[in-house]
């Protein structure tokens, strides 16, 4: 039975393609964020690096023309959005700190369009066409929530989603809704092998996230070919059992709106007490980069 009365909170989800042209990924972003308005959505979450292509396939001195201050010109616009229609919105942007500093950055931007706060990316992969410590410093705020009249919510974005210790330390800031802004995909030489293994494994991550912390996870990445990235969509939301309540398209834009019932994070924490139950007198070793095998 549920503890009381539903306390329903509706996401709003924008998965989009990019092209080149930064005032029409703007625009694109703005339609979806109206979409799931107009379907009821208080919160909406835009995917990684929305208002451009997936810039860091290469190391180009050049691409850092595309980074904005915040607050700027997106979360201006944004913001104007976010008052027009009484929505918080998440947005993930390309921040320019300072001349030769740069963030990864979600921007949290509230219903009187103003940026509640920010959370800038912790973990910077740096892999073949994900050549991302190139152009951001690593976030130095640590791991952040932010209250929307609706709920306590947390941000990370993409490559922290495969971080258990991420998810935690957000979680234990009173999170009771992880946003993930993602821009992962396959590499298509791999994809006939390893592809569905691939995707398996980001979205399983994921809901284990929901699983171990007992909140809800909302996962937005974009689709469609850029160079030599096809990204595989799939935004989803899954609830603190780690169920999957809605998921789009591997290969079409889509706006999602998914009904939350914030009860529960209290209803699955009171049957799997995880937090309750952590050995934290027993977790300093957590901070070692590695242990060496031992008695």
């Amino acid at each position: 039975m549920p503890i009381k009365a539903a306390r329903e909170v509706r996401v709003g989800l924008v998965q989009t393609s990019c092209s080149d042209d930064v005032a029409e990924n703007l625009k694109k972003a703005l339609a979806g964020i109206s979409e799931a308005a107009a379907r009821g959505a208080q919160i909406v979450c835009l995917q990684e690096l929305f208002r451009s292509r997936y810039f860091c396939q290469s190391e180009e001195s050049a691409n850092f023309d595309l980074a904005e201050p915040i607050p700027g010109p997106s979360t201006e616009i944004l913001g104007a959005a976010a008052r027009r229609h009484g929505i918080s919105i998440i947005s993930s942007l390309f921040e320019r700190r300072a001349p030769g500093l740069y963030h990864n950055t979600a921007a949290v931007l509230g219903k009187e369009g103003t940026v509640q706060g920010i959370y800038r990316k912790m973990h910077i992969p740096d892999d073949p066409l994900y050549y991302e410590k190139y152009y951001f410093t690593p976030g130095d705020l640590g791991f952040k929530t932010f209250q929307v009249p609706e709920a306590r919510i947390g941000t990370l974005i993409c490559w922290d989603q495969w971080y258990p210790e991420a998810a935690r330390l957000t979680a234990l800031r009173g999170a009771e809704i992880l946003f993930y802004p993602t821009a992962i995909g396959w590499h298509p030489g791999e994809k006939a092998e390893h592809g569905d293994a691939q995707q398996d494994a980001w979205e399983t991550i994921q809901r284990s996230h929901a699983i171990a912390n007992g909140n809800f996870v909302v996962v937005v990445n974009r689709v469609g070919l850029e160079g030599g990235l096809e990204f595989w969509g799939g935004s989803f939301v899954a609830d603190p059992f780690g169920r999957v309540l809605a998921k789009a398209s591997h290969s079409k834009e889509e706006v999602l709106v998914v009904a939350c019932d914030l009860n529960r994070v209290e209803e699955t924490r009171r049957g799997w007490p995880f937090l309750r139950d952590r050995r934290v007198d027993f977790y300093g070793d957590l901070v070692a980069r590695f242990l060496e095998p031992g008695p």
